[in-house]
Formats: C-alpha cells, sequence, structure tokens
C-alpha cells in the first residue's frame, strides 16, 4: 500500500517540475510512512511512499523490469500474486523481489495495458515505458485505490490524493458549480468529477495510456459488472463459494491483519470467513459512543469477536472530540463527503493502528450488492414495476398497478382507513401518477431519498451569482436516467450504487480515513469476482423482489450464531444530531463571508440561513450539514496551496 504520484511533459521535464512532483510525494507521507522512491527519465517524474505488507524489507519502488527500461509505481495490493508470480516465472521472468506488485511489471512485458485484466486487488498504478515513451495509469475495477488527474497543455498530473495535486503548486482551487450541485444533492461529488474544475478521478476500471512524440491521449474501460455473463446454480453455494476463496486471498501480508466490526451481517461475515483463513490470530476493532445510544453497537461486536476467539479493542467517541478533530477529518476526507458517521471510521482506523495493526478488513459493499438498503430495494421493485407497464395500452398500462388487499383488521377505524384508500387500489393509482410524471427513462432511485429531495426542492435558493450562471442546463437526475428501452433494471441500480454511493461515500472515506493512520483497508465484498458472480445470478434469477440480503444471509447462516441476522443495520451510526448541533455551534459561522460567500457558491443571505443549522426532521444530512463541509473542506485545501 502507497501514495503515488508524478507528472508526465511533451516538453522536457525541468528542474521546477522535479520540485512539484517532489512536494506532491512529501504531501502523502502518512500513505507511507516505511520509505520513498522516485524515478525520473527526460520526459516524467514518478514517485511513490511506501506503507511495507508485503515483502517488508524488500519490495521498495519503484519496481523495474529485468532490463531497467519499465518502471513502476503502485499503491494497492495485488491479491492473486502468488499465482501470477509462478505463471510468470513459468515463462521465463525473473523477480528482483517479493513484492505483489512486481507482477504487475512483467504482465505488461507480456500483456501490455492489457496486463490489468490479469490483476485480481485493490491497485492505482503509474507505469513508463522508456522504450515507447509512454506512461500508463490503470486503476481497480471497482475503484477501491484512487488516482486523481489534471490534465493542461501537454502536461498530466496524476496524485493519490487531491492534496497532494494541490500541494504540488501547479494546480489551480477553482470550483466547479456543476460538481458543487451534486455535491448538495448527493452529499459527494460522484466520479470521476470532483469538486474542483480542470481535476478529475482517473475512472474505476479505466487505462490512461499517455504517448510522448507524437502526443496522444488514450483512455479505455477495460470492466464492467454489466458485462457479466448470466449464471445458474444454487446462488448461496456459488456465493458462499467466491466468499471463501476471496477470505484466503485477502489475509496475504506480511503484517498483522485485523477486522472492523460493526455488530451488522456485512462485517460479521468477513471476520467468521477471514479470520478462519488467517494463518495467525485477527483482532477486532469497534467503536462506541458516550452514553451507549441505542446505535451503540460495541456490545454485539465483542460478543462476536468472543466467539469466534478474536481479540478485541474499542474507542468511545464524545461530541467534544467529534467537534475538535473536524476540520481535520475534511482534511483527511480529501473529498468533501457530508457524512457523519465518518467520525467512526476514522477511530477505528487510529485505535487499529495505536494496536500495531496495519492491514484492517471491513465490510463496504455488502449493502449495495446485496439490497441491504431499503431504498435501494424500493428503487428497484417501482422501476421494475415502471417497465412493465411501458409501452401497454391504457388498460394494460395499469395492470401493474392494480392490487386490492383484504383490510388488517375488522375494526371500525380500520375499515374506514381500508374503504378510503379503496382497499390499496388509492395508493396503486396514486404510485402510478407520480411515475407517469417523470421524464423519460428516469429511474426510481436517488431522488426516493429525503436527503436528495431536500436539495431538489430547495438548495438553489442558497446559491451565489456565479453558482447559479453555471447551471443552465444541468441536471443532477441525468445519473440515474437510462436510455429506453432500460437494460436490466436491477444490474444497472446495483452499478450505478455501487459507482456513486460506494465507491465516492463509502470507498473514499475507508480509504482515506485508513491511510491517514497509516492503516490500509481491505474490502473482501467488492472483490471482482464475487460482484461477476452476483451479477451474473441476478440477471437469470433476479433478487430484489427477495428479504433483504437474502443470498448472503444464506451463504453464510452456518458461519455465524443466529443472533447475528435479527439484529436491524446501524453499521457506525452515531447520534447524529447532537454532533450536528456541536458541530454548528463551533463552526457555523464560518459558513458566514466564508470561501463559499466569496467565490460565488453561496448567496450571502443564503450562507447566513445556512449558518443557523437547521435539522429538519427527516432528513440525514441536511443542506446545512453539507453546506458546513465544503467550507471547512475547502479552508483545508486552500491552506494547501
Amino acid at each position: 500500500m502507497c501514495g503515488i504520484s508524478g507528472l508526465l511533459t511533451r516538453d522536457l521535464l525541468a528542474p521546477a517540475d522535479r520540485v512539484a512532483v517532489a512536494r506532491m510525494n512529501d504531501a502523502l507521507a502518512h500513505r507511507g510512512p516505511d520509505g520513498a522512491g522516485e524515478h525520473a527519465s527526460a520526459h516524467v517524474a514518478l514517485a511513490m511512499r511506501r506503507l511495507s505488507i508485503i515483502d517488508v524489507d524488500g519490495g521498495q519502488q519503484p519496481l523495474t523490469s529485468e532490463d531497467g527500461r519499465i518502471a513502476l509505481v503502485a499503491n494497492g495490493e495485488i491479491y492473486n500474486h502468488v499465482e501470477l508470480r509462478a505463471r510468470l516465472e513459468a515463462s521465463g521472468h525473473r523477480f528482483r523481489t517479493q513484492s505483489d506488485c512486481e507482477t504487475i511489471v512483467h504482465l505488461y512485458e507480456e500483456f501490455g495495458a492489457d496486463c490489468v485484466r490479469h490483476l485480481r486487488g485493490m491497485f492505482a498504478f503509474a507505469l513508463w515505458d522508456e522504450p515507447r515513451q509512454r506512461l500508463v495509469l490503470a486503476r481497480d475495477r471497482m475503484g477501491e485505490k484512487p488516482l486523481y488527474l489534471y490534465e493542461r497543455d501537454g502536461r498530466v498530473l496524476f496524485a493519490s490524493e487531491m492534496k497532494a495535486l494541490l500541494r504540488s503548486g501547479l494546480v489551480p482551487m477553482e470550483l466547479d458549480p456543476e460538481a458543487v450541485d451534486l455535491y448538495f444533492h448527493y452529499q459527494y461529488v460522484p466520479e470521476p468529477r470532483t469538486p474542483l474544475r480542470g481535476v478529475r478521478k482517473l475512472d474505476a476500471a479505466h487505462t490512461l495510456v499517455v504517448d510522448v512524440d507524437p502526443w496522444s491521449v488514450r483512455e479505455d474501460c477495460y470492466w464492467r459488472m454489466e458485462d457479466a455473463p448470466p449464471l445458474e446454480g444454487d446462488p448461496a453455494r456459488m456465493v458462499r463459494a467466491e466468499l471463501e476463496t476471496v477470505s484466503k486471498l485477502v489475509v496475504r501480508s506480511d503484517v498483522p491483519v485485523g477486522v472492523a466490526l460493526s455488530g451488522g451481517l456485512d462485517s460479521s461475515a468477513v471476520a467468521a470467513l477471514a479470520s478462519a483463513a488467517y494463518p495467525g490470530r485477527m483482532q477486532a476493532f469497534s467503536v462506541g459512543y458516550v452514553g451507549r445510544p441505542e446505535s451503540d453497537e460495541r456490545d454485539d461486536a465483542r460478543a462476536l469477536a468472543r466467539h469466534l476467539g478474536l481479540p478485541f479493542h474499542e474507542v468511545e467517541l464524545d461530541t467534544r472530540a467529534v467537534v475538535d478533530a473536524f476540520p481535520e477529518l475534511n482534511y483527511w476526507r480529501d473529498d468533501p463527503i457530508a457524512d457523519i458517521s465518518g467520525a467512526g471510521y476514522h477511530a477505528v482506523m487510529k485505535l487499529a493502528r495505536a494496536q500495531g495493526v496495519p492491514v484492517v478488513l471491513q465490510g463496504q459493499g455488502g449493502d449495495e450488492l446485496f439490497w441491504g438498503y431499503p431504498q435501494l430495494r424500493q428503487g428497484a421493485l417501482e422501476t421494475l414495476q415502471m417497465a412493465s407497464a411501458h409501452g401497454r395500452s391504457a388498460l394494460g398500462g395499469l395492470l401493474p398497478y392494480l392490487s386490492l388487499r383484504a383490510p388488517r383488521a375488522l375494526a371500525p377505524r380500520a375499515l374506514a382507513r381500508w374503504a378510503r384508500g379503496l382497499g390499496g387500489l388509492r395508493g396503486g393509482l396514486d404510485l402510478r401518477r407520480t411515475h407517469r410524471s417523470l421524464p423519460p427513462g428516469r429511474m426510481r432511485s436517488f431522488d426516493l431519498s429525503t436527503d436528495y429531495q431536500a436539495a431538489a426542492a430547495g438548495a438553489a435558493r442558497f446559491y451565489g451569482e456565479r453558482m447559479t450562471e453555471g447551471l443552465a442546463a444541468y441536471d443532477p437526475a441525468a445519473l440515474f436516467t437510462f436510455g429506453l428501452p432500460w437494460p436490466d433494471v436491477e444490474v444497472a441500480l446495483t452499478s450505478l450504487v455501487s459507482a456513486t454511493y460506494l465507491r465516492e461515500n463509502g470507498m473514499v472515506q475507508g480509504d482515506r480515513l485508513a491511510m491517514a493512520s497509516s492503516v490500509e483497508m481491505r474490502l473482501p465484498l467488492v472483490d471482482y469476482r464475487l460482484v461477476e458472480t452476483v451479477v451474473g445470478l441476478r440477471k437469470t434469477y433476479g433478487d430484489a423482489g427477495l428479504p433483504p440480503k437474502a443470498w448472503l444471509r444464506e451463504a453464510v447462516r452456518d458461519a455465524l450464531p443466529a443472533d447475528v441476522f435479527d439484529r436491524p443495520k446501524r453499521g457506525f451510526e452515531p447520534p447524529t444530531r447532537a454532533w450536528h448541533d456541536a458541530l454548528f455551534a463551533a463552526y457555523g459561522d464560518s459558513l458566514r463571508g466564508g470561501v463559499l460567500v466569496t467565490s460565488g457558491i453561496l448567496s450571502r443571505e443564503g450562507a447566513e440561513e445556512l449558518a443557523r443549522g437547521a435539522y429538519p426532521d427527516g432528513l440525514t444530512s441536511p443542506l446545512s450539514f453539507k453546506a458546513l463541509v465544503l467550507e471547512q473542506w475547502c479552508q483545508q485545501m486552500a491552506a494547501l496551496l
């Protein structure tokens, strides 16, 4: 695990360029406290910081080919490196280290940029091919590892974190109104965009190949979960087989491995299967809150750890600590993400590092892959309903919405409610009316979120003049608007939530807040082979209408105590409103005349209202909190310039 950065220029590299790359590398020291390295030639400078996980003593980067003409800096872990090494050595390749990432160099010699198709793991890398004067940038299939880009005038800068790009001194900090509007709707900026104009992320499952002479830039997608072939078989058995395989792969490490436990099904399944495959004694880490509110899951997590025989460590957060760490948290997250639960993830990773555990497994991805979110399931079911009605005659289009239900009780009030609802028919007709009001191709998805609805209805009234002018022909709902006829609805929505909420909210926070403490996060439930298995089965059978996580539950039922399956989903859910109020008491004034006002994103009147910290009922991340996070993020990033 590392942080990487670099610069490629069509002209010859200047001394100032080398200084800029050195500054980027310094900004990534937290991602790699165990070593640093660089490689430079006429047109390129590569740099890296290393967190030693595999081949602790010998795996320093850059890694090179046998003849030294190919140089690599890589961030991540190649889980199948043992199998790849055996194949490559049998073909005559000679390795200089035991590093998992050295397999990338030799695969490139065999397959060129298509080497990424052979990698199973999480990675972002930069490879310089000296004979071809070619730079190859690549990112893993699900987007676990980040890679930011800034391209202008025959120059490409890249880095594992945005703060490193800004530290280079070559990237201006100018907010992009469309990206900011997306942020207010979604609580994050969906990839590949970022809040800054001109800065983007290399999208997941993409390669970027840049040739110097003649200068050309080519970007290709090498994998899509939607392309997984249909599968037949017993879903529980097939999912379990992939879980068993990836559990054996993700515990490969030359340093201690732990697991973050929230008490829910996803992290419990990861803990049970991975600890069984781990050759050592895995440690478990959890977070709780002062006063032990209902959202505190430490007792459940501790009970599972005891059941599995795992040493258990916990940290307790109080409101004062959360308030004090808020500016720092927005710095480490690298992107503005209005998710108040980030403090819990940060605390768990700091705890793991303090206990000498630099690799931590988490259960992220289970909710997105197995219909764990009620809103996601509802969106799929409503969209399937719309698809069933589409193209039918007027009467035929009504049929999917007509469902007559018996009264729930025979008491007079219950019968009266049943009659007013026409036995359930009124609700179906109202839903049909809602669906018919949607633009063509609009699936039901994020628009079911009360946070999204609040932004769609009211965010614009807080915007400043520059923001309003920048949104003339822009639709934040384009993300979940597809061409007709629709693709496979369940697969399309799985892909959508994985490319948005999972990647930019979940995995970004996980990666950045883990690396802030020099900890590597691993996510078995987003392994691409597991994803392909679930999507392939979904194409054949469909499971959105089943109970939440039905396939996953059956796949791991024999591996966990029965009570795990009866717990409500909570995750690291904090005492949200108390934290919100305390944060606004401490930082709300920063919105008045802050960066967002002076840059024209918020009007002075809008900022004044948001600074009061309104928290309407029914919301998770209100507009006020989104504005506060963005303001604090801007201030932290501006300090890097």
